[in-house]
Formats: structure tokens, sequence, C-alpha cells
């Protein structure tokens, strides 16, 4: 009780919590990671408050569970990993502290979600980089922090983008601030001697925001960032291209990347698509029958200084590279589905229910890094695996994203399932076993490895895990910040 008492102390009574059914909230997600109920669940409010719940911890031997976005959750990444943990639940912290419009850049805490940040950019005439249809309750941070790609790979230079600068709290209850926002002075007195938090590397010449990056809150808890913003587009013009065989639309996205041109620019399938464009498994289910095996969706904006003529040179120039590409064509519909009405898709986060919810009600993802030029070998296996394992190949949407300037690409097979149904359940459950084993043969890389990925991800980069242990040791010795994730 002494310890619940000193808890209380830092963020008020109301704010722990230890109802049953709160509790059970938290104790497990969509994902297959074993459900473990906390202890409590705290809510601060500022970065004081973090700062001494870590302190709290260390002084109690209590382990602590980093949550900002709402539910539903995915990767088992906020459930404990360990009995008598409490969960950090950052979503009060939900400031808008900055919006600099001339310098595309915005401040936020860990509780904004995009369904409150993207209002708010665009009455300063911009917009945040998103990735694909967002859920509305994902935190801005919590996003940026798990590396979700943008859909924007000509605007996406290194794998943090869009993160700039960050504010941190380590597991040993210090509180450091990356990039251009470190320094003695005040965030406040930065910004009244010109700085606008863009730069991310320093102090010296290094990234510490990349210590907690892909980190699943293992080493520090972020509690604000600064990220890029573009200016919002006054003319979008956005084309479908529909294939049967991927390998073309590859070649487009190769062709579109060497160029820098367009903005959105990524692939789907049949199934996908669906989901992405309709509201409920029957629709979903008569659209995907008459749509192709694959589609890439592009857009090209326009903003600034004659916006009309950037968007008109830019989608002549698309057009060329279409030649010669087994007769592909973009179009502005396939079977009754707009180009424009995807545009309005992609401008925010989806509307719900969540887009991965809405064919079966379940979805269980497999994504990792790789090339471009890979994902049809990655595709024909996962399709070999879903047949051994009794999977409906058919269930099994398909996303493939270019990142950092076409370098590389995010390759996601989504496995949608009827959570009710136990069959389909197994089913699923033994697919995401066997593919994380057999794709990483192959050369996928987990960049992100939750859950039973990081085995098999840490056993195949032992030098890695040496590595990330001894910075655990340093930024959280006590293992207070979930433990049980990744290596530790």
């Amino acid at each position: 009780m002494q310890a619940r008492t000193s808890l209380e102390a830092i963020v008020g009574k109301s704010h722990v919590l230890d109802d049953p059914t709160i509790l059970d909230q938290y104790s497990a997600d969509l994902s297959f990671v074993p459900r473990v109920r906390p202890k409590w669940v705290v809510k601060p409010s500022s970065t004081a408050e973090v700062q001494e719940i870590v302190k709290w911890a260390n002084a109690n031997s209590t382990p602590l569970v980093p949550v900002s976005s709402g539910s539903p959750h995915f990767r088992g990444d906020t459930i404990p990993g360990t009995g008598g943990a409490v969960i950090v639940d950052m979503s009060r912290m939900k400031r808008i502290i900055r919006i600099d419009p001339k310098n595309r850049v915005a401040m936020v805490e860990p509780g904004v979600t995009f369904a409150e940040l993207q209002p708010a950019l665009e009455k300063a005439g911009l917009s945040a980089y998103l990735p694909l249809c967002p859920r509305g309750s994902k935190s801005v941070i919590g996003s940026m922090l798990e590396r979700e790609p943008i859909t924007m790979p000509n605007h996406h230079w290194d794998s943090l983008d869009p993160l700039l600068c960050a504010e941190m709290v380590f597991g040993t209850g210090d509180i450091l601030r990356s990039g251009e926002a470190a320094g003695p002075d005040t965030v406040e007195e930065q910004w009244e001697i010109g700085k606008a938090h863009i730069n991310p590397t320093g102090p010296g010449q290094y990234d510490q925001a990349r210590l907690v990056s892909a980190a699943q809150g293992t080493i520090g808890l972020v509690t604000w960032a600064t990220l890029k913003c573009r200016p919002l587009s006054k003319v979008n013009r956005t084309f479908l291209v529909p294939s049967e065989t991927i390998e073309p639309l590859i070649e487009l996205s190769y062709r579109m990347g060497k160029a820098r041109l367009g903005n959105n620019c990524f692939i789907v399938n049949d199934l996908n698509f669906a989901c992405l464009y309709a509201q409920d498994p029957e629709e979903i289910r008569r659209l995907r029958e008459t749509l192709p095996r694959w589609i890439l969706v592009a857009s090209f904006e326009g903003y600034g200084e004659l916006p009309e003529e950037k968007v008109k040179y830019e989608e002549a120039d698309f057009m060329e590279m279409l030649v010669g590409l087994g007769g592909l064509k973009a179009l502005d519909a396939i079977s009754g589905a707009f180009a424009e009405d995807v545009a309005n898709l992609l401008s925010g986060p989806s509307a719900e229910p969540y887009w991965k919810l809405r064919y079966k009600g379940g979805c269980q993802e497999t994504f990792f890094m790789t090339t471009m030029d890979q994902t049809p070998r990655f595709t024909d296996t996962m399709y070999d695996l879903a047949e051994s394992c009794k999977y409906r190949g058919e269930d099994m949407g398909i996303y493939i994203q270019m990142m950092v300037q076409g370098t590389s690409c995010h390759c996601e097979f989504d496995l949608y399932y009827d959570p009710a149904n136990q069959t389909e359940v197994d089913r699923t459950k033994g697919l995401v076993t066997r593919s994380s084993e057999e794709l990483v043969k192959m050369g996928a890389f987990f960049s992100r490895p939750y859950g039973q990925w990081a085995k098999v991800a840490y056993a195949q980069a032992m030098g890695t895990t040496i590595l990330q242990r001894k910075l655990k040791g340093i930024f959280d010795p006590n293992n207070i910040l979930n433990p049980g994730k990744l290596c530790f």
C-alpha cells in the first residue's frame, strides 16, 4: 500500500487505476502474445510526472509498460512481459505544443493521435506524413517510434522520418532532449533565438532518438517529439494502375523513385484495396471479386506557386513512364472504385471500423524490410506456406511500400481471420509462426521484431544482441522498462 500511495502522490489518486475491467483491457490485444494482467494503470500528464514514475519504479523494482495509442492494439508490445507490471498510459498527454508553418514542423506529446493532429495542421496549411490509413486512435509519436512507413517514399530520406527531435526519460530517470532541442536552454528560449527543432542530430553528430526508435519502450519514454510536416496540397491528381502481375508495378515504382516523381506511391493486392475502400464484409467481397490482382496507387500534388502546372508536368512524366510496361494504364476508377475517393482516404486516419478489421474482425500482420525486386519471391512463399498451414490464401492482404528513396521496401502480409472461429485462429497462428521462421531464412529483415519475431530475428544477429544488451545496461540498468520484449 505504501508503494501505491507514493504513486498516487505523483499523478493523483484518480489516475492510478486497478479496476479489474480496466486491467483486463490492458492484458491482451489482437496479437497472439499470452495474456498478462498488469498490477495497476497509471496516467501521467507531464514530463515531470513521467520522470517521477520511472524513479518510483526503480525504487520499488516494478516493471513499467508504456502505452500511448488507444485500442485496438495489434502487436503485443503493450502487454506486460511479466507479472506485477504497471502500465504507464500517456494518453492524457495531449498537447499539440507548437505548429510552425514556416519550418513545417509540429511538436506534440505522446497522447496526440492522428485524428487530433491532422485537423490542427490543416488550419495551418500543413499535413502530417501519414502511414497507410492509420487508425484514428494511433499515437503520432507511437507511429513514428515504431517506424511505420509513410506512403510518400520520395519524401522519405531516413528510416526515422518524419521523426525529428525528442525529449526522452530513460530507465535511469534521466531526461535528455535530442538533436537541435538539446542544450542548457529551455525549449521556449530556443524558440526565441530561432530554433525550430528540425535538425535531429546532436549533441555531437549522432541522433539519440535512435536509441528509443523501434525499442518498444525498453530504453526510454518519449514525452514530446517534433515531426516533419508537408504543405497541404491545393491540387491532387491520383491514379490507380491495375495489373494481374506485380512485376510491371515494381518496375514502375523504381522508375518513379529514380525520378523522385510523385507523392503517394504504394502497391496493394485486391483484398487490401477492397478493405481500404469498402466499409463492410459483403461490400469488400463484392468489390474484391471485380478487381485486378494488383493495384499501384500514385498521386501527384501541387502546392506553393503554380500548383496546377506542377501536377500537369508530373502527370505527363508519369504517363511516359508507363510506356513499355506491359500495357499498364493509369485509371481514374477501377470497378466503381474512384481514385479521387482513394485520395481522400489517404489524407487522414481510417474511418471506423479500422480498415484491417472490416473484413473478418481480426488481422495478424507479418511485415519486414526487403527490396522491391524480392517481393514476388516472398509473396510466392507466403502463399505456399498458407497452403501448408491450411490457411485460406484468398484471405491474405498484401501491402508493398517503397521506403527511403527506393533503397528498400516494407513488405506486409495481412492475415485476416474470424476471432470467433477457433479453426481460423489456430491456422492463422500457425502461419504467423511458420512464416517468421521461413521468411528470415530467405533474407527478410525484421527491423521491428514484435512478439515471437524477436527470438527469430536476434538468433540471426548475435552481435546486435550483445550491443543492445550493453545499451540496455546503461540506460535502464534495473531493467524496469518493458522487460521481456526484444532481447531483454
